[in-house]
């Protein structure tokens, strides 16, 4: 195996594992959080479970992050960012650097306590808007990968 193929593996794995994982917590955590009769326990639950994957998260974005980075440079595809064809390369971008920004920056710095102190509050409805933001990342990122899937298949339009 040569090295753009273990980066391509290593990219697809990281998006696999991340991604997933966005999925999971988005379709199954939350709507299980939320359907339990006291919304303190369901947040508690949720905070818990998200806590341990938010490590595998950030395991995989680093991952995903650095075999996207040895293939823009070793493959010199700085240039495709600029061309809207391949919108899905800066989708692919911008997606990690939301996620990045949120997993190393605004969680330990402000959201683990803001959800502590909303969720002490109103936890049904802090819940919800956090199913709702997970759901919007998800339908982003999903776009994104179907758009990159394709892309780097040969569907060109």
């Amino acid at each position: 195996m040569n090295d753009i193929a273990l980066a391509v593996a290593l990219h697809i794995l990281a998006i696999v594992w991340w991604i997933g994982g966005v999925a999971m917590v988005t379709t199954v955590l939350l709507p299980a959080a939320r359907a339990m009769d006291n919304p303190h326990d369901g947040l508690a639950m949720f905070r818990r479970i998200e806590g341990r994957f938010a490590w595998h998260a950030r395991a995989a974005t680093l991952l995903a992050g650095a075999s996207g980075l040895y293939m823009v440079l070793v493959l010199g595809l700085w240039p495709y960012f600029f061309v809207p064809t391949y919108w899905w390369l800066d989708a692919m971008l911008l997606v990690w650097t939301l996620f990045i920004v949120v997993l190393f920056i605004a969680e330990p710095l402000f959201v683990e306590e803001w959800l502590e102190e909303r969720g002490a509050r109103a936890p049904a409805q802090t819940l919800a808007l956090l199913q709702r933001l997970h759901w919007i990342a998800l339908i982003i990122s999903v776009i994104t990968v179907l758009g990159a899937a394709a892309g780097t298949n040969g569907w060109v339009y």
